[in-house]
């Protein structure tokens, strides 16, 4: 039986639409870029290139046919300046709005920033979405919002207090979405991102994901550090599922709007686990690794353990996950390595 997601993909090629990708030349915005041309939409995208990169949208550039990339138009800006939040909404269709200050540890150093770009950058996009009456809003929403609650899996109802900044920031777009929807009948969708890994996430930096950061030091034989004991766990979700997602929920009923979604496996693996499935990837393309990690003391602002509850997800968006963490990281290996060596 075909997923609905295949349902989608084929309504799109027959049906093309607008879309508008706030946060377009970063790691999950690029990989929006790239399905939705090569799906031959017609895509706006917008960026001020804190976190993104040029190399991103080179890259998506080099993936897909030339007519496809003449369907995208780049717009450089910053989410916080609301009249360039009104001018790319022309014409938009579906707003997939992932722009925002990640990491936990860069909040925690600097709460302003973050507040800033995540609390009105986002309720600049939600209401410029709101007046241009586009059809959809989906954003990028996060696990962080769970806080303390100690519960397994995470359940959408059942969240705890925030632990850092960057979670507070999050929790805010959720209550500002729910808000419009009960004050102008403005609906969106929320997603909670759960450690999401692929291509073009950025290896470098001091607030480099765990995956990217380990893989960068395993190929270069550089140490590699383990904050704890190892045995906190994640729920790693491979970019192609967090596609999917976006796409689904982009294009769901009006029924399934005004909620937040897991986007995740509904599996838990623990750092050393991580370790040991790098690991493998590694020697699978000829690296050896060698050594073992140095373990430290637990980060502030890290919860133990996270897990979702994707049951939600299934059941009201047709969500079907197609890629576990080992198959996700074997498939995102050989770009790794390319990456690194280029």
């Amino acid at each position: 039986m075909i997923s609905r997601y295949e349902e989608v993909k084929s309504d799109l090629i027959k049906s093309p639409k607008v879309w508008l990708i706030t946060g377009v030349a970063g790691f999950i915005g690029s990989n929006l870029l790239e399905t939705l041309l090569k799906l031959n939409q017609r895509v706006i995208g917008l960026d001020n290139f804190a976190t993104g990169f040029q190399a991103n949208l080179d890259e998506v550039r080099r993936l897909v046919k030339e007519d496809q990339w003449a369907m995208f138009t780049f717009y450089e800006g910053d989410i916080r300046d609301f009249e360039i939040c009104q001018k790319v909404m022309e014409g938009v269709d579906y707003v997939l709005h992932q722009a925002a200050l990640g990491s936990v540890p860069r909040s925690i150093l600097d709460p302003i920033t973050t507040n800033s770009a995540n609390i009105t950058g986002f309720l600049n996009m939600l209401h410029a979405s709101k007046e241009a009456k586009v059809k959809s809003f989906t954003y990028a929403a996060s696990s962080s919002t769970y806080g303390d609650h100690p519960a397994l899996p995470k359940v959408e109802e059942n969240i705890g207090k925030p632990l850092s900044p960057y979670a507070v920031t999050k929790y805010v777009n959720e209550l500002y979405a729910n808000v419009y929807a009960r004050t102008y009948g403005f609906k969106s969708i929320g997603l909670r991102y759960f450690n999401v890994f692929g291509k073009r996430q950025n290896p470098n930096g001091a607030y480099a994901a765990v995956i990217p950061k380990w893989t960068s030091a395993m190929i270069q034989n550089e140490e590699v550090f383990i904050n704890g004991d190892g045995e906190t766990s994640r729920d790693f979700c491979y970019i192609e599922n967090t596609v999917q997602m976006n796409l689904l929920a982009a294009t769901a009923t009006d029924e399934a709007k005004d909620e937040v979604y897991n986007v995740a496996v509904g599996d838990r693996t623990t750092l050393n686990d991580l370790y040991s499935a790098i690991g493998d990837a590694l020697n699978q393309n000829g690296y050896k690794v060698e050594g073992e990690p140095i373990f430290r003391d637990f980060r502030a602002g890290d919860v133990r353990h996270s897990q979702a509850d994707i049951s939600k997800a299934q059941m009201k968006l047709g969500y079907g996950p197609e890629y576990r963490i080992r198959i996700g990281i074997a498939e995102v290996m050989p770009w790794y390595i390319e990456f690194l060596s280029s």
